[in-house]
């Protein structure tokens, strides 16, 4: 196998197993266990778990910024149908696994932010480029009449995620979709409204 296709398969378990226990209760052996891979040779790929880390995060990354475009971007739905189509996507998802997992984001930046610089900085970069994202959807819609122009939609795209997140939160700590579905239908019952 090349050493690209590991680094990938590395990365690739590594994620998954973060995704389930975190990046402190993940250890590197474990990881390159599953990869079948010897210790030693994990400095071949990466520096340090912290860049072992970050190479998650960045991956992770580009793959929800095209997930995110697969629905905000969709021009064969208002605007306001691409962020619902997404959210109720995410509820199915989120569901399905019994809340297992979260948003892997969301989850580091919970564990990570107080303990590691980089690490904040660069989920911070994640959850602003996340945000802009959202605003340019909004943006959309308020030219097309279905938002009210007295909103901003940098304000409201931030608004939105940070509630979004919360909720997926809540829905892991009781293990029901109830938070995310009351989330979602006050978003369009008060949020997302024409006038």
């Amino acid at each position: 196998m090349k050493k690209s296709d590991k680094r990938s398969e590395i990365l690739s378990i590594g994620t998954e197993m973060i995704a389930l226990q975190g990046y402190n209760g993940t250890g590197i052996d474990a990881v390159l266990k599953r990869a079948g891979v010897p210790k030693g040779s994990f400095y071949h790929y990466f520096g340090s778990k912290e860049d072992f880390g970050l190479a998650i995060i960045d991956q992770f990354a580009v793959r929800y910024d095209q997930y995110l475009a697969s629905f905000l971007d969709d021009p064969a739905f208002p605007p306001l149908d691409r962020i619902r189509n997404y959210l109720e996507k995410v509820l199915a998802y989120l569901t399905g696994t019994n809340f297992a997992k979260g948003c892997l984001i969301g989850n580091l930046g919970q564990e990570l932010a107080d303990q590691n610089e980089r690490f904040r900085e660069r989920l911070d970069q994640i959850f602003h480029s996340w945000k802009e994202r959202f605003a340019a959807c909004l943006k959309e819609a308020q030219q097309q009449g279905g938002l009210t122009p007295r909103c901003d939609p940098a304000v409201i795209a931030g608004f939105f995620l940070s509630g979004w997140e919360g909720a997926i939160l809540r829905a892991k700590v009781m293990k029901s979709p109830q938070p995310l579905r009351d989330f979602i239908d006050t978003m369009y019952a008060s949020v997302f409204v024409a006038k």
